[in-house]
């Protein structure tokens, strides 16, 4: 008799059908704008449908120890998308597309030819080692939760509220880098 394969004990979450996911794209290294187009450019070809983008708006580099205005500034944006990608594997397409482009991860918030953020997964909260979501800061940034505005003035951010009301309680500054 053939034993009956036990299924794994934590399946991946497969979304059924695509998922409405915001993603947050910056760059301070390079020709920044076409840096973040050709991120925005590779989406289709990992199974992401771009919905909407914003503007871009520019930013202030922030270090682990702050502000600062000594390194090149960031263009930053954020695409509205839909996906069938498990938000692991999200992460890895959009962290393949970053390495694709230039991105070496050497320093913690060092510049980079691209960083793109997953800020949220449909209403999904998730802890992993390699992921949070919703992303724990982007309730602290104004240029992610400014140009998310702009593509969507009912967004609301999974766990921590309207983003107008977030936006609205930060400082008139472009603050940190994604």
């Amino acid at each position: 008799m053939t034993p009956i394969p036990k299924p794994p004990i934590h399946p991946p979450v497969r979304p059924l059908r695509p998922v409405q996911t915001v993603l947050a794209f910056g760059s301070n290294l390079g020709n920044r704008e076409a840096n973040i187009r050709a991120g925005l450019a590779a989406l289709p070809s990992h199974g992401v449908t771009v919905t909407a983008v914003s503007d871009l708006i520019e930013s202030v580099a922030v270090k682990p120890t702050g502000e600062d205005p000594s390194a090149p500034r960031y263009l930053n944006g954020v695409a509205l998308v839909r996906t069938a990608l498990a938000p692991l594997a999200l992460l890895r397409s959009v962290q393949a597309i970053e390495a694709g482009l230039g991105r070496v991860r050497t320093e913690h918030w060092g510049d980079r030819t691209l960083d793109i953020d997953i800020i949220a997964y449909g209403n999904l909260v998730l802890t992993t080692d390699h992921l949070v979501l919703p992303h724990p800061r982007a309730g602290e940034r104004s240029f992610v939760l400014a140009p998310w505005l702009e593509l969507d003035p009912g967004a609301v951010l999974p766990g921590a509220g309207p983003v107008a009301r977030l936006l609205e309680s930060l400082p008139n500054s472009f603050g940190a880098a994604t």
